[in-house]
């Protein structure tokens, strides 16, 4: 794996950074993983990330709707109601191909073995410590 980013706060902001980021890197022909842990692993099996304060205004929202497709970001809703589809935005980035996994010990706390959200990978705790070591680059933490 060429980079393997980790997403665990349940922020979408980061989780739309995390998958543009990680969508254009496998655009550009490399191997990308993404490994939901703690609250963003949690938040993805809800369908609920929150906005950041500074994010989450009606204005804000909206402009962030208008200018999204442009960037290749997915929209829930129209009208007044239209925001980036953080949901979405993860189906997308697993059918360009960016792997994404479940971190085992969250899957586990969260009792989400065996149900977890379409498109994510279970892997054991041995699987984990591989893919982290084994990656060129991890961006995150755990």
């Amino acid at each position: 794996m060429d980079l393997l980013l980790i997403v665990r706060d349940a922020l979408a902001s980061s989780l739309v950074g995390s998958l543009a980021t990680a969508m254009s890197a496998r655009e550009a022909g490399r191997r990308v993983g993404v490994l939901f842990t703690a609250e963003a692993l949690a938040a993805l099996a809800r369908g609920t990330f929150a906005w950041p304060r500074e994010l989450s205004g009606q204005a804000t929202r909206l402009l962030m709707a208008d200018r999204g497709p442009a960037l290749g970001l997915p929209l829930l809703s129209k009208g007044e109601g239209r925001q980036l589809d953080a949901r979405a935005l993860v189906a997308r980035a697993h059918g360009a191909g960016v792997e994404l996994y479940a971190c085992p010990l969250w899957a586990a706390l969260l009792d989400l073995e065996g149900r977890l959200p379409e498109g994510l990978r279970a892997i054991d705790r041995p699987g984990l410590v591989s893919l982290v070591q084994d990656a060129k680059r991890v961006v995150g933490s755990l």
